[in-house]
């Protein structure tokens, strides 16, 4: 006979939900203590500070070409950056907010649009630190299932408790 456990890894032993873990927030996001509002002020800070890093690194690149003499190649290079910027930073809200199965069209392209998403990295950056000012990133998409998992499992627990109940009293009948 088997003694393998029945519980998944997103359920207590007694088979309530686990919440799940967002990136530097962990698991605080749900009882929002002192930790959680730690982490919203700071997170924000970092996500600022790379998204000028990451700025300033793009900018020291197109001056590279600039010195080089290829003016119109410095246009079309600044184009391109803004236009990946903002292809991935519109991708990345729609993560953020709606959750990466909402993706659709362009926006769903993995591996086709690596590129974008590489190039396009100060846009979803920026749309990080903007989030981060609202929630912690992914915050209402996790909170909404957390809560739904809850209220199901609260549910069935009361369920099970009045069939329970009701078996005693007919056995004590």
């Amino acid at each position: 006979m088997s003694t393998t456990s029945t519980t998944s890894a997103t359920t207590t032993a007694d088979g309530a939900p686990v919440p799940p873990p967002i990136r530097w927030f962990g698991t605080t996001w749900v009882d929002r203590g002192t930790a959680y509002w730690l982490r919203r002020a700071v997170v924000p800070l970092g996500a600022l500070a790379a998204t000028a890093a990451g700025a300033l690194a793009l900018r020291l690149g197109v001056s590279g070409v600039r010195l080089s003499g290829a003016a119109p190649l410095t246009l079309l290079l600044t184009l391109a950056l803004g236009l990946c910027s903002a292809m991935a930073g519109l991708r990345n809200w729609k993560i953020l907010t709606e959750g990466k199965d909402s993706l659709t069209g362009w926006a769903a392209e993995e591996k086709q649009l690596a590129g974008v998403w590489l190039v396009g990295f100060v846009g979803a950056l920026a749309v990080y630190f903007a989030r981060s000012l609202v929630e912690a990133p992914g915050e209402g998409l996790k909170r909404a299932a957390y809560d739904q998992e809850n209220a199901t499992w609260h549910r069935r627990r009361a369920a099970r408790a009045e069939r329970e109940a009701r078996k005693a009293a007919r056995r004590r009948a």
